[in-house]
């Protein structure tokens, strides 16, 4: 069974988590500034839909991107280069996460909840959590938000409005954290769609041991700008 957490800022080793449902580690505790960036340090991320309590997980194997490994198709340089997008960073990180709230076509719901909307939102005025946005003709038409401590960034969710709009933004992020020095992109679980961008698996021990070196680099904190180097 899952821990139940009792301490302010406890959890159990991540090889304590489940083999099925994958990674499920611990359920309690808070939404705390204090508490997610503990459990982020140490490969760990909230997940539960509303009217549950709250589920920590730690899936093995692990999601993960390396920055200078983005995979970037023909056509999506193209529509990079003349889509008329701008991407910017950390100026509508309320709106980015309302948007990856939304309803999505075959989904029952969104674990996006108000709750996590203000939990999040605390981490961004505490300058942990960003939003990647891609914008066009003046409208946000695609983005997405995560948590970065050090030299490490997690990505918690994406939307698009317009074709392609979120690789754009990570696309763009990417090419930033290259520049910054970060090593990994936590992508959490296996998807087709992150696959095609260039994410892979690794073991959990692997991705655990990387995390405790890149977490304690300094930390860059938010808002963040992108330098003019990684546009195009």
């Amino acid at each position: 069974m899952a821990e139940l957490l009792q301490n302010a800022t406890y959890f159990p080793p991540v090889e304590t988590a489940l083999r099925e449902p994958n990674g499920l580690l611990a359920m309690g505790g808070d939404l705390s500034v204090g508490r997610l960036l503990d459990a982020y340090r140490h490969g760990i991320f909230p997940w539960f839909n509303p009217g549950e309590p709250i589920l920590w997980w730690s899936p093995d194997p692990r999601m993960v991107l390396l920055p200078d490994e983005v995979s970037v198709t023909r056509s999506l340089a193209k529509r990079i280069r003349n889509g008329g997008f701008e991407v910017r960073a950390d100026t509508a990180f309320a709106d980015v996460m309302r948007a990856c709230a939304e309803p999505r076509e075959g989904a029952g719901g969104t674990w996006i909840s108000p709750a996590m909307r203000a939990a999040y939102t605390h981490l961004f005025d505490a300058g942990y959590a960003h939003s990647i946005e891609t914008w066009r003709n003046g409208a946000l038409v695609g983005g997405l938000y995560g948590v970065a401590i050090g030299r490490m960034f997690y990505g918690e969710s994406m939307f698009s409005r317009e074709p392609d709009a979120s690789k754009v933004a990570l696309v763009q992020l990417a090419r930033q954290l290259q520049r910054w020095g970060f090593g990994l992109i936590d992508c959490q679980m296996e998807t087709a769609h992150l696959a095609s961008m260039g994410a892979r698996t690794v073991p959990r021990a692997a991705f655990t041991a990387r995390l405790a070196e890149l977490v304690n680099l300094p930390h860059l904190p938010g808002p963040w700008m992108f330098d003019p180097e990684t546009r195009n």
